[in-house]
């Protein structure tokens, strides 16, 4: 079974509400909006000491009841984090270790093999649910290196396995969903994204294929990533075509 938290991806797919800016404030607003699950973007956040991050989390933890995810994105993979690698990854780390801390990690298949190992097992160690993710945001790869970088990720030690890439035609779509569903069939948890006005349609359509998560922004103004779309509207079109 895969789950983060609480709740279980194998029943329906988790709305993610990506928190980039006024932590608590906004987290509540999530919440409020029908967000199933958190993610703390501690690049975005601007957070680099391991007390501050933790009193975060376990303030958002109890004012929201709501499963949280942490992301501290290189900048090689769209993320703002400012620093040395290995604090940026001590930082993830560290944080797996307090018992009310995040309940899943994300940690890029691009990063160093030893850095994400020690990300992989301090997480299982700690029985936290592990997502390894990849972005391509200038083009879509080929459908076969599509299932290779996914499997990559599960030979990897992901709980789930994360792939957002940048559409350039219809067909690049549509092979990011045959993929999505081909793990599907063979009981895989993967999250797939197109990302961009190109494959905005798939924050809703992507989980009807077999995608376990959909990120999602706060307001239609504060997205995180080309063509994310806000929590609540989400919520409602994925209702809608159930």
């Amino acid at each position: 079974m895969t789950q983060i938290g609480s709740f279980d991806l194998e029943k329906r797919t988790a709305v993610v509400a990506v928190i980039l800016e006024n932590p608590l404030e906004t987290s509540k607003k999530a919440a409020e909006k029908g967000a199933d699950i958190l993610e703390i973007r501690l690049d975005l956040l601007g957070i680099r000491d391991l007390e501050r991050a933790a009193e975060t989390v376990r303030k958002i933890k109890s004012e929201t009841g709501l499963p949280l995810l942490i992301t501290n994105r290189s900048g090689a993979e769209g993320g703002k984090w400012e620093g040395k690698e290995e604090d940026r990854i001590g930082l993830l780390t560290g944080l797996l270790f307090f018992k009310d801390g995040p309940d899943a990690i994300d940690i890029e298949l691009s990063a160093g093999r030893k850095d994400r190992d020690k990300v992989i097992k301090t997480a299982k160690d700690n029985e936290k649910t592990v997502i390894i993710s990849s972005h391509d945001f200038l083009k879509t790869p080929s459908l076969q290196d599509m299932k290779t970088i996914l499997e990559k990720m599960f030979l990897e030690g992901a709980d789930i396995a994360k792939l957002a890439v940048m559409p350039q035609s219809m067909e690049d779509t549509l092979n990011l969903l045959r993929v999505t569903l081909d793990f599907k069939s063979a009981g895989k948890s993967v999250c797939t994204i197109a990302m961009g006005s190109q494959g905005k349609h798939t924050r809703v359509v992507a989980p009807l294929y077999g995608s376990v998560l959909t990120y999602a922004s706060i307001e239609s103004d504060t997205a995180a990533a080309p063509g994310q779309l806000p929590a609540d509207e989400v919520k409602k079109m994925m209702e809608m075509l159930k």
